[in-house]
């Protein structure tokens, strides 16, 4: 009894910590205060701000760079680790091995060393960084979670479900398409969220990979906002919206999970 008391509380405080910052954040996006702390009344003006492009013009490009810049790198990335997944899943144990342990280099491998090879990989080849360049590199960091999402999926399959369709007749990208792809399905959605999520995040690749053009993305237009001295306080605002966005979307993935699985 007392262990279960003791290992309740421990989680309490675990999530206490965790989401506690978070939910300042939120409380805090509801008053005019320039300064996280202080309270100066309930009010939505930092929600109007924010979206006043006349007045937060740069803000909002950092934003639409982030956003559009995830979802090109998270749908690259989960097409080119899906099916990454699958050739190694079908390679014999040795070199099954070794590229899964060749795959894993990368995720351990701190960002900056990424950031820094991929920065020395376009310079080398004269490529202008920009843009193109920050999307290159979110694939390339991004593709090895997709793959370690989609192998318990292959490994849970029955691999004579893909014989017997290549058997009734089926072509392998037919049994590719309509059998392989719908079970590794929910192994593909938790690898897109999750390239999504760190593309969103990511600060250490995108700041050596994004050039002198004046291209931004949120975490580099924090940076540059923090070291002027403060934050902007329609940062505030932004934070509770995406964290929202991205706490519905992970409702939503799971509650269908659970209802394909009750099926």
């Amino acid at each position: 009894m007392v262990k279960r008391l003791f290992a309740q509380a421990y989680l309490w405080v675990l999530l206490l910590l965790l989401y506690s910052p978070i939910l300042i954040i939120i409380i805090y996006s509801f008053t005019e205060a320039k300064v996280l702390g202080n309270w100066s009344g309930f009010s939505t003006h930092l929600y109007t701000s924010l979206f006043k492009n006349s007045v937060h013009h740069s803000l909002m490009n950092a934003l639409i760079n982030t956003v559009t810049i995830a979802l090109i790198a998270a749908t690259v990335s989960t097409l080119l680790g899906s099916i990454a997944a699958i050739g190694i899943f079908n390679l014999k144990a040795r070199a099954y091995k070794a590229i899964s342990f060749v795959n894993s280099i990368p995720i351990l491998n701190g960002d900056i060393i990424t950031g820094i090879s991929l920065f020395l990989l376009f310079v080398s080849l004269g490529v202008s960084q920009g843009y193109v360049t920050v999307v290159l590199a979110h694939i390339t960091f991004c593709t090895p979670y997709v793959v370690l999402s989609v192998l318990p999926r292959l490994k849970q399959m029955n691999p004579n479900i893909y014989e017997a369709a290549l058997d009734l007749g089926a072509t392998p990208l037919q049994a590719l398409r309509k059998v392989i792809v719908p079970e590794i399905l929910p192994g593909m959605i938790s690898g897109f969220m999750l390239a999504l999520t760190l593309s969103i995040d990511d600060f250490a690749v995108t700041v050596f990979t994004i050039g002198n053009e004046g291209l931004e993305t949120l975490s580099t237009y924090i940076y540059a906002d923090a070291r002027k001295g403060g934050l902007t306080p329609e940062l505030r605002p932004l934070s509770s919206i995406i964290f929202v966005v991205v706490l519905a979307l992970l409702m939503v993935i799971n509650y269908r999970a659970g209802r394909t699985k009750k099926k």
